[in-house]
């Protein structure tokens, strides 16, 4: 059963989500993290999804987010990735319903994100609602998607 919890900057999980990240997000576009990108991460709030063997307390992490505050009512989600073996398998889903939990109990009202393209179908299924014109963000199309979710 995957284990859904807050990650610490600079532990050892978060050194983990880097790396999936740029495995999944960075590397197949040419990109790749600085130093000073990811320093503007401590204040971020980071969620990690853990494999967790029977038995075990926490196991490798297969997924992750991390929502950014834009102001007192808006989130903004962000690095949205789940390793390539564990796709279609809900874990998406599930990092989405906790991100959304977590913003929502801190007094948040609306979670947006820049939805990759191909990825819109996936948040329109979960409520979310595309807010303006399709736009290019590191080289690929996107699109702005808005949910009300307190």
């Amino acid at each position: 059963m995957p284990l859904i919890r807050l990650i610490q900057h600079g532990s050892q999980a978060y050194r983990e989500m880097v790396q999936l990240r740029d495995e999944l997000l960075r590397k197949p576009l040419g990109l790749h993290f600085t130093p000073e990108y990811l320093q503007r991460e401590a204040t971020d709030i980071l969620i990690g999804c853990f494999d967790a063997p029977a038995g075990e307390k926490e196991g490798r992490l297969i997924g992750c987010c991390i929502l950014s505050p834009l102001d007192t009512q808006l989130m903004q989600l962000r690095q949205m990735a789940v390793a390539a073996s564990h796709q279609g398998s809900g874990i998406g889903s599930s990092l989405l319903t906790f991100a959304e939990s977590t913003a929502a109990a801190q007094g948040f009202r609306i979670l947006m994100m820049h939805a990759r393209k191909t990825a819109a179908p996936f948040y329109e299924h979960l409520g979310y609602r595309i807010a303006g014109d399709e736009f290019t963000e590191v080289g690929i199309p996107h699109f702005e998607m808005r949910k009300i979710i307190g």
